[in-house]
């Protein structure tokens, strides 16, 4: 008697648990969102705590918490965890940005009220707190010549000293221009000031000046490379340092001396971030009044040589013309604030233009 054996039916294979549970629908992180700020907005508004910055942060608050309940509730703890870090961190990204944004708003809404020819062509000479015209044309030929002589009196000082630092420094004294580097970077701009009035306006310019103290647009760029200087050391060092090791060796092995090593293959492999760290220091230098106020003593008429007499910038244009008592300078401040934001932000993306075409080309 022969007995016929039927295959037995194999299982389908168990789907993943991922796949079978329970998840949020898609709209439900965009709707509390939603409901968190009517609900901040509704207790900020309804007891009259504040405004809509306190809005935005409570609303955070009781967005991450309201997520936090609604996932733990259906997909799990573990799942509720994960979704209330990831809101936590794109929560930290859109709080960081709103400030950037107000600021930006605020100086192309007010900013544009004098974006005209008059404003970029004319100075502050013989202008009256009850005139309307008068512009920032000396500010702008103050901001060029200081920012550019203070940048060619430092790019070069902290490349080579960080140079120094990363591929010859060794020892104590390496230690020392580390040391005095950070201490530097923490010197408050004033303090800048002063020590180039008391050393260049009151003891060197009079040999040039038949023993008068003078101020000078040149005054001001020594006290402005001082500021930059430690920034450009400290951010050179650090690319330096990134570049891999095995670059150089490969140039050893090659027989290629040091010094063309480090010109032909280390610096253009960190002129990007090199690159960003000087354009760091110029937006720095720009924005800086404390020592243009001391050294270079400010001015309302153009003053094309900066080696001699009185000279202004955008940036004490601003203060000056924030502090006066009259209708028109708080436009004339906006607009000239406007323009130095624009003028870092186009230097920056020349610069980075500039040190991308040159990599590319290598």
């Amino acid at each position: 008697m022969t007995t016929t054996l039927t295959p037995r039916r194999s299982r389908p294979p168990a789907q993943p648990d991922s796949l079978r549970a329970k998840r949020l629908p898609g709209y439900a992180a965009p709707a509390l969102a939603v409901l968190a700020l009517l609900v901040a907005a509704g207790i900020v508004y309804g007891v009259d705590l504040g405004g809509p910055v306190l809005v935005v942060v409570l609303g955070a608050l009781l967005y991450l918490t309201g997520l936090f309940v609604a996932a733990n509730a259906v997909e799990g703890r573990r799942s509720a965890r994960n979704r209330f870090w990831s809101a936590l961190i794109h929560s930290a990204l859109v709080l960081a940005v709103l400030p950037l944004a107000s600021v930006v708003w605020t100086l192309v809404s007010k900013g544009t009220a004098r974006l005209d020819g008059d404003f970029f062509g004319s100075s502050m000479n013989n202008i009256g707190a009850r005139d309307a015209n008068g512009g920032a044309y000396h500010a702008i030929v103050g901001t060029l010549e200081q920012v550019g002589i203070a940048t060619a009196i430092t790019v070069p000082l902290g490349v080579l000293c960080a140079i120094y630092i990363v591929e010859y420094g060794r020892g104590r004294f390496a230690f020392t221009i580390r040391f005095f580097v950070d201490v530097m970077t923490g010197i408050p701009s004033i303090v800048t000031g002063l020590f180039v009035l008391a050393f260049w306006v009151l003891i060197v310019s009079p040999w040039f000046n038949d023993g008068q103290p003078g101020f000078s647009g040149f005054a001001a760029a020594l006290a402005l490379s001082v500021l930059m200087l430690p920034t450009v050391v400290r951010s050179t060092e650090e690319m330096l340092r990134l570049v891999p090791a095995p670059l150089r060796e490969g140039a050893y092995a090659l027989g290629v001396p040091k010094w063309k090593t480090i010109l032909r293959v280390v610096l253009p492999t960190a002129l990007p971030g090199i690159v960003t760290g000087i354009m760091l220091s110029i937006a720095r230098a720009a924005g800086e009044t404390a020592p243009v106020l001391l050294v270079a003593g400010g001015g309302a008429a153009i003053n094309f040589n900066p080696f001699e007499n009185n000279q202004s910038s955008l940036a004490l244009f601003v203060y000056q013309q924030a502090g006066e008592a009259s209708k028109y300078s708080p436009a004339r401040a906006w607009t000239a604030a406007l323009t130095l934001v624009v003028l870092v932000l186009v230097l920056t993306v020349a610069a980075k233009l500039l040190a991308r075409r040159n990599r590319l080309g290598r």
